[in-house]
């Protein structure tokens, strides 16, 4: 049974496009009824004549649209605690495609007797990975935090002392977070379609001896760096080809 503090907190950690569209017609409506029925004083003061008629039909039709935001919030805690459940069974996490701004605290609360293997966190609007985090996820071996918001990884992600897989692609990075050289047993890095224009490579030499496959693919790389990147032959990396300025093409 889920405890409504448990509710709450995914809740608090959802955020749905029907919803902020929903806001926003209703905030819409709102201005433009105040603004086409009351005079500035009403406005700031309010109307204090009882009248029943367009009042009433705009409470019924607010109501209307608050019981809709209970419902879509509704649809969205019951789809999380559906993945939670699957993942006592599976011990794989996913929360993909949730509409999560953040990993919600039930969330950790319902897992806690669950060793999980992997995390599927792809496909939010997730802008931050708490500290807390790789505490309580500490065994997973995949994570994929690709289609979200992220710019930074917690120093704390270390303490996952056997992620072989982690996929970062599609989010704000601007270069490679300095905590995945601190992965023992990392061995495949996704890191596709950031804003990475640079990379260390004596870094990542010295201090990825297990890393495999690094996929760099649409990123602003500079010249140098895949020149560089290029002559590396203990790790496989993906780059997609940078396209020659004018001054560099010669046929031109």
């Amino acid at each position: 049974m889920l405890e409504f503090d448990e509710f709450l907190s995914i809740v608090n950690c959802l955020f749905s496009v029907e919803l902020a569209q929903e806001y926003i017609r209703n905030t819409r409506d709102h201005f433009v009824r105040h603004t086409q029925n009351n005079s500035t004083d009403e406005m700031v003061f309010g109307n204090f004549e009882d009248n029943n008629g367009p009042r009433d039909e705009a409470s019924r039709l607010q109501a209307l649209r608050a019981a809709n935001c209970i419902k879509i919030l509704g649809k969205g805690v019951i789809r999380v605690v559906h993945r939670v459940d699957e993942a006592r069974e599976n011990n794989t996490l996913d929360l993909s495609d949730c509409q999560l701004m953040q990993i919600p605290d039930a969330v950790y609360f319902m897992m806690r007797n669950t060793s999980l293997v992997s995390v599927n966190l792809s496909s939010n609007v997730i802008s931050k990975i708490p500290p807390k985090f790789p505490a309580k996820f500490s065994l997973i071996t995949e994570l994929n935090l690709s289609h979200n918001r992220l710019s930074t990884l917690p120093e704390e992600i270390s303490e996952c002392t056997q992620l072989e897989k982690l996929d970062i692609s599609h989010n704000s990075f601007i270069s490679l977070p300095m905590v995945i050289f601190s992965l023992p047993a990392l061995t495949t890095l996704n890191a596709r379609k950031n804003f990475i224009a640079d990379v260390d490579v004596e870094v990542l030499l010295h201090n990825t001896s297990t890393l495999e496959n690094l996929n760099l693919e649409e990123n602003p790389l500079n010249r140098d760096c895949q020149s560089n990147l290029a002559n590396v032959d203990s790790i496989r990396i993906s780059m997609t080809p940078r396209e020659l300025e004018e001054w560099e093409d010669l046929s031109i």
